[in-house]
């Protein structure tokens, strides 16, 4: 894994540290710029965005920016500036899409987290790397990165089956489709260097399309 930090990775978890922040100090503040089915089905669409800066503590906001360090200095060193902020707010748009389409019947449903930007980013960087090893905090092994982004993406369908708290579990699954799909348009040729990898990720996908509203009635 890389031990530096690149530009765009560092500006954007210094904006949601800082955004954050100030949302933890002033619920006027977090509950105005929170995702809420209501006010975006009133207008307020800048909410998908402004949303995905925002967290529900200190742990979410934490868990989230390690994930975009270890990840996300993948997509950019390999893509460069440019493709990695496609990614990464195709992917935020993608899960506040998906988030919105899931949650349409529930119009106070809200939640918080760059869930679905990290997803994306998760996801892409499998896609292009996918000989790598992650050391996490409670794992003492290295475990194959592609295990954690289904991992991930597992925990998220069962956060979103369960509603677990503010945090956007609908926004992972979205987020996810997001980055496979737009890294996949920005490097074709993926489908034949890392097929078996567009495989693996793109199973989960399509079965969450096929079979995803059955978890709404589960």
């Amino acid at each position: 894994m890389m031990n530096t930090i690149n530009q765009a990775v560092f500006i954007i978890i210094i904006a949601n540290v800082l955004f954050s922040m100030k949302g933890f100090k002033e619920y006027s503040f977090f509950n105005k710029y929170k995702f809420q089915i209501g006010s975006i089905v009133s207008g307020e669409k800048i909410r998908v965005l402004t949303s995905g800066f925002l967290h529900a503590d200190w742990m979410h906001l934490g868990f989230n920016m390690y994930a975009l360090y270890l990840f996300g200095n993948i997509v950019e060193g390999i893509l460069g500036t440019f493709y990695f902020l496609i990614i990464y707010f195709g992917s935020l748009f993608a899960g506040g899409l998906y988030s919105f389409k899931y949650h349409i019947d529930q119009p106070y449903y809200s939640a918080v987290g760059a869930s679905g930007a990290v997803s994306g980013i998760v996801y892409s960087s499998i896609l292009l790397y996918p000989s790598m090893e992650l050391f996490l905090f409670f794992i003492p092994i290295p475990i194959p990165g592609y295990v954690f982004g289904v991992g991930y993406l597992l925990y998220s369908i069962y956060g979103m089956k369960k509603q677990l708290g503010t945090i956007g579990h609908s926004a992972h699954l979205g987020g996810a489709i997001g980055g496979f799909l737009i890294t996949l348009l920005i490097n074709p040729s993926l489908f034949i260097s890392n097929n078996i990898f567009v495989t693996l990720l793109g199973i989960p996908i399509v079965l969450l399309l096929t079979f995803g509203d059955r978890l709404k009635n589960s």
